[in-house]
């Protein structure tokens, strides 16, 4: 069957590693996002890859206008249609905390905006009765830290919505996958202080696509993070609220 794969904030690292691991299979890709420029010239190298087709569209996460022009290109295609959303910003907490009107934007960008997205193109997956969704949220979600709660809660509601999104897909024949990255070498991360054993995007690459295939709920990735957060859940309030973590 004939796989089209929709890439949401494809400019991100680990999403163009994705999607040459896609392109390298055969799969059919969208890169979306704001560069044009730049999405266009990621396009010709998954073609380049061995991409069935390549192409690149406008996205917006703050624009829901630029939603329905990809939901229509893929209402055509023929197949399979997928989606995977690596759409988030994460300006410091000092920011937010000297400019609250930023946490509007973060909860877009990290949760509302990709979440209506899923939500408009959902009806095209269930008709088909077959398609992933996977849904790029974070380790920062799982407990509120002093570092940058504003954007654990925005992917804390992200992965929630997956949640949700998993049982109701289900039923009609796809899957969804809930991706929740430790560090990784991106630009969104770049020059953030005390960060460790950090991954590269080919590696959380390479574990997505792993997860998509074996049809995983919830990926910690790398792996160990599930160990890392696991024993940061279980310490009690009292002692977690006194931690600089």
């Amino acid at each position: 069957m004939t796989k089209t794969w929709i890439i949401l904030g494809a400019t991100s690292s680990m999403a163009r590693a994705f999607a040459r691991k896609l392109a390298e299979h055969g799969h059919s890709v969208i890169v979306a996002g704001r560069d044009m420029d730049d999405l266009k010239a990621l396009a010709a190298d998954l073609s380049a890859r061995g991409a069935a087709e390549a192409s690149a569209l406008t996205f917006d996460a703050r624009d829901p206008a630029t939603f329905a022009p990809i939901i229509r290109k893929v209402e055509i295609e023929p197949g399979e249609i997928n989606v995977a959303s690596f759409v988030g910003s994460m300006p410091p907490q000092a920011e937010i905390d000297a400019d609250p009107a930023l946490i509007g934007s973060v909860a877009i960008d990290n949760f509302t905006g990709p979440a209506r997205f899923l939500a408009e193109i959902l009806p095209v997956l269930e008709a088909r009765a077959c398609g992933t969704i996977v849904g790029v949220a974070s380790v920062a979600g799982d407990r509120g830290r002093i570092g940058n709660y504003t954007y654990g809660a925005a992917k804390a509601g992200f992965a929630t919505y997956l949640s949700g999104l998993r049982n109701r897909l289900t039923r009609a024949g796809g899957h969804v996958v809930t991706v929740k990255p430790g560090f990784v070498d991106t630009s969104m991360t770049w020059g953030i202080e005390g960060m460790f054993l950090v991954a590269s995007p080919d590696k959380v690459a390479g574990d997505i696509l792993k997860a998509v295939e074996k049809k995983r709920n919830v990926i910690y990735t790398p792996g160990f993070w599930w160990i890392i957060m696991t024993i940061i859940r279980l310490i009690p309030e009292r002692i977690f609220k006194k931690l600089s973590i």
